[in-house]
């Protein structure tokens, strides 16, 4: 059985672990409003851009001579997934969901016969795939939890990826990464990216409404195609942004909760600490003056 020494030293040591679990919590919370904000504040533009292409697309015949950003380049053989987490750990399972839903993805892709690299923009999600898919790592960028994330690294990222696309050096890219619903709640989640994708109308009625409604007829200045040509390149820095600022908030929710739960579990294992202790010390006490009674009726 451990002495009081190291009953006291344990207690300690918890203590001093509960408040740096403490302080981190405290710190995560105050990131989180700012994040959290920022992410808010993102995605109505990245919905109407996205819904803006859609619209423009739905009176657009795709055919050859399409932009590739929206045509494809006609195949479907070589598969790149841009794996968004975070650069530091914890978190929770807001970076280990995201890389086993990346891994699995890459697996069933294999499966069919599909070649598949990665781009891992945060150092977690590189380290977890690293063991697995070394050779398909072709490139790394630092996560969206950075202080002063801006549009700028997105477009960093966005530039590296349209570049290999222009090169060829894949068909189809999508984002694996989490969706920030609440503080409590983020969902690992994948994208389409390139070729671009017209959002879908989960709502069957109102699909028939739409279906069945008068299409409006624009005439477009410059061409369509044009338009396209400007447009969605800078599409995939605005979702890439937006998803990456998803992705900060994300992270802060989870460390904010992780912290939350350990400082909880600290104070419980001090209270059961502090009780053996209490407990180890009395039964020193009693046994001391057992021998000092034991010692004085002998004489």
């Amino acid at each position: 059985m451990a002495n009081l020494k190291d009953f006291r030293d344990r207690i300690s040591s918890v203590k001093s672990t509960r408040k740096i679990t403490s302080a981190m919590k405290m710190v995560a919370a105050s990131k989180l409003k700012r994040a959290q904000s920022d992410a808010e504040a993102s995605q109505p533009y990245a919905k109407t851009m996205a819904d803006m292409l859609g619209g423009l697309i739905s009176n657009t015949q795709i055919n050859e001579s399409s932009p590739k950003l929206l045509a494809g380049t006609g195949a479907n053989n070589k598969h790149l997934l841009i794996v968004v987490t975070s650069d530091r750990g914890l978190c929770g399972g807001f970076n280990g969901y995201v890389a086993r839903k990346a891994r699995d993805k890459a697996r069933s892709l294999i499966k069919e016969g599909k070649q598949v690299q990665f781009i891992c923009v945060g150092r977690k999600g590189r380290d977890v795939l690293n063991s697995e898919f070394s050779k398909e790592i072709i490139a790394f960028f630092e996560g969206p939890g950075k202080k002063g994330l801006s549009f700028a690294d997105a477009q960093t990222i966005s530039d590296d990826i349209l570049e290999r696309f222009k090169k060829e050096e894949f068909d189809v890219c999508h984002l694996v990464y989490n969706i920030f619903q609440s503080v409590m709640v983020q969902i690992p989640s994948t994208k389409q990216l390139i070729p671009f994708e017209a959002a879908k109308v989960a709502d069957n009625d109102n699909t028939d409404k739409i279906s069945k409604a008068p299409k409006a007829i624009y005439e477009f200045e410059p061409s369509e195609d044009e338009i396209l040509e400007t447009i969605l390149p800078l599409n995939v820095s605005v979702q890439l942004y937006s998803i990456l600022l998803d992705s900060a908030a994300g992270e802060q929710a989870a460390r904010m909760t992780a912290m939350d739960n350990a400082t909880r579990n600290s104070d419980d294992m001090i209270k059961q600490l502090e009780l053996t202790y209490n407990r180890a010390r009395q039964a020193y006490i009693t046994s001391e003056l057992i021998e000092i009674i034991s010692g004085a009726e002998a004489l």
